[in-house]
């Protein structure tokens, strides 16, 4: 912890000292912004939300409506206290029927500027969340982002919680802004017309200071928002610090959930625990110097919101004692000074919330920015290299020059070419870290960062099944299905295909909401992966380690079954085990060499012949044992 706060300290000393190095920094921070105002305005643009102006400009109108009310209970104060100076008690009495429509004007202007400004919020969120979502899930950026560098952690985050502060504040700052500037313009007026001039007697002299409490709220409001700008300047960092220990902590949170089964069994709760404690002290840190912040910026503002009033009658009392003034315009003028020093100080009561919206909108645009790098390989920006992808009529799968690279250049995978004709079974092996599963990837269009051709049978349909398979929320039927709805497939044709996998114990739970993906054994959702893997019939078949968690007994049942069932399919595989041969037709052997991973031998393999006739012995068994 002592160390953690030493580095911190001293990353906290060279923000609080900017030399020459900063100064990138402040320029990267400001470039972020304008990139998520450039990304966010276009809310009203002509691919916006329909209701955007019209609720910006009933916005609008009730902000002016509310100001006249405003203008109307400050008259009305006057005119009450001079009453009661003067003792009228007529008048007291029409003016106290008179301030009831004024406050039901307020009460109902402020419920439904509330319902315009929260309408706004909700729709803005909405549609820049639709964008930004979007654009995550487009070509399986979710999962490039976690392979590639970038200033784009634990984007769920910010698409949940930074997107929303950054969507909300900037509708209550807009509406703070233009009702602070009405106000003061207003009142100012007011003040100047109550106050006039102050006559000051000094050394025989007589000194005359026009607009004097005009005068006086724009100093007190500058001393205010001066004094919060220097206590407060370093509130932006602090908070954009904070919101990435949360996202840490979330994500840690997320991820011992996530793989609780295997952290169970080995035992790992004690590390967890210490990795979990870590996370926590740094957001209790980042938490105590927020409240350091907040402490000082509510010096600053309670104490100006107290001496506002205070300081006007003060200023007001010699005008009120030598008879130049009514209690009644002490008192307008009292009020009109706290709403000028207010409108003035906007800064002083917001500027904790401009911190945490400045946080927030740049940790949403540095995801922005993550995403573009991608787009911009996807399509052959400048200096940006990749892989492109094609169709072909002739075969199944052709790699044509093909080399795989990490997002930073790193070799992975050299020149490679390969060509896979309809119904070929050509099984990949290569010792660990050669690139044999980032192969598959670039295959199925997830992995952009290369060179070379990859085409696909222009009528075919590509499948694949990971080691791991997705096991989505919901039912079992569900789950088969994915990622077609559960109308596409009846659950007879569901039924049907988990007999044939070896599910059958589960076709009466078919229908069941449970978390499956916590239950079912690796085995199983293997088994799941390839019921999904006949539902969905595919012509072009990408296994990758798809039968690692089978015995070898169950591994050839699978592949017996995929022969029988899907005999024209075309099938790539990556596995390690010497079993798979017989299941293929080609062998294609991958090593390591110096500069990237490098194709040594493609091989075909003559036991798949002799193989089909025992799939085909084993198909009709089947079919009699379903009839």
């Amino acid at each position: 912890m002592r160390q953690m706060d030493s580095a911190i300290a001293a990353d906290d000393a060279a923000i609080e000292e900017p030399d020459g190095t900063e100064i990138p920094e402040k320029i990267r921070r400001f470039a972020l912004l304008a990139l998520f105002c450039a990304s966010a305005k276009g809310f009203w643009g002509k691919k916006g939300d329909r209701l955007a102006w019209t609720l910006s400009v009933g916005l609008l109108v009730i902000t002016l409506l509310n100001l006249v009310v405003m203008y109307a209970i400050n008259v009305w104060n006057r005119d009450i206290f001079d009453a009661l100076e003067n003792r009228e008690a007529a008048a007291v009495f029409s003016l106290s029927l008179v301030f009831v429509p004024l406050a039901v004007g307020s009460v109902v202007l402020g419920a439904t500027a509330v319902y315009a400004r929260m309408t706004m919020q909700r729709r803005w969120r909405g549609w820049l969340n639709d964008a930004v979502v979007g654009r995550w899930l487009a070509n399986g950026r979710y999962y490039q982002l976690n392979l590639m560098q970038g200033d784009h952690q634990n984007p769920e985050y910010r698409i949940a919680e930074d997107l929303r502060i950054a969507t909300d504040a900037p509708v209550d700052f807009s509406i703070g802004v233009i009702a602070a500037m009405l106000s003061a313009a207003t009142f100012i007026v007011v003040l100047w017309t109550i106050g006039g001039e102050l006559r000051l007697p000094v050394a025989g002299m007589t000194i005359t200071i026009p607009g004097f409490l005009v005068i006086a709220a724009v100093l007190y409001a500058g001393v205010a928002s001066g004094s919060m700008a220097l206590i407060g300047r370093r509130f932006i960092k602090v908070s954009e610090d904070k919101n990435q220990a949360e996202a840490e902590y979330r994500f840690t949170l997320t991820r011992v959930r996530e793989n609780g089964e295997s952290i169970a069994l080995l035992g790992g709760e004690p590390e967890e625990r210490a990795g979990l404690d870590r996370n926590l002290a740094m957001v209790l840190y980042r938490w105590r110097q927020l409240c350091g912040q907040y402490m000082r910026t509510s010096i600053v503002s309670q104490g100006s919101h107290l001496l506002a009033p205070v300081i006007a009658i003060i200023l007001a009392a010699p005008k009120f004692l030598d008879h130049s003034m009514s209690l009644g315009q002490v008192m307008q003028a009292a009020s009109a000074f706290t709403i000028v020093q207010a409108a003035f100080g906007w800064l002083v009561d917001n500027y904790p919330r401009v911190s945490e919206w400045s946080a927030s909108a740049r940790r949403v645009a540095s995801l922005m920015l993550s995403l573009d790098a991608l787009e911009l390989a996807e399509q052959g920006g400048e200096a940006v290299t990749r892989i492109e992808h094609g169709t072909i009529d002739d075969a199944a799968l052709r790699l044509c020059r093909l080399n795989i690279t990490l997002d930073d250049g790193t070799a992975v995978l050299g020149d490679t070419e390969v060509r896979i004709k309809s119904g070929e079974r050509v099984l990949i092996v290569g010792e660990s870290g050669t690139g044999k599963s980032i192969l598959v990837r670039a295959i199925a269009g997830l992995w952009p960062w290369g060179g070379g051709v990859i085409e696909i049978n222009s009528a075919a349909k590509l499948f694949l099944l990971p080691q791991r398979p997705y096991v989505p929320n919901g039912t079992l039927w569900r789950a088969a299905v994915y990622p077609a709805s559960v109308a596409d497939r009846s659950e007879v044709e569901v039924a049907r295909v988990f007999d044939l996998v070896g599910l059958g114990h589960l076709i009466g739970r078919m229908t069941e909401d449970a978390p499956w993906d916590q239950t079912l054994s690796g085995g199983e959702k293997q088994r799941l992966a390839f019921a999904r893997l006949l539902l969905h019939r595919p012509d072009i078949i990408v296994l990758d380690e798809a039968t690692s968690a089978l015995d070898p007994k169950s591994q050839d049942a699978m592949m017996k079954l995929l022969a029988s069932e899907l005999e024209y399919a075309t099938v790539v595989s990556v596995g390690h085990r010497p079993e798979l041969e017989a299941f293929h037709s080609r062998k294609i052997t991958i090593e390591r060499r110096s500069g990237g991973a490098r194709l040594v031998s493609d091989t075909s393999l003559v036991i798949w012949g002799k193989h089909r006739s025992l799939v085909s012995t084993w198909r009709a068994k089947m079919s009699a044992a379903w009839s």
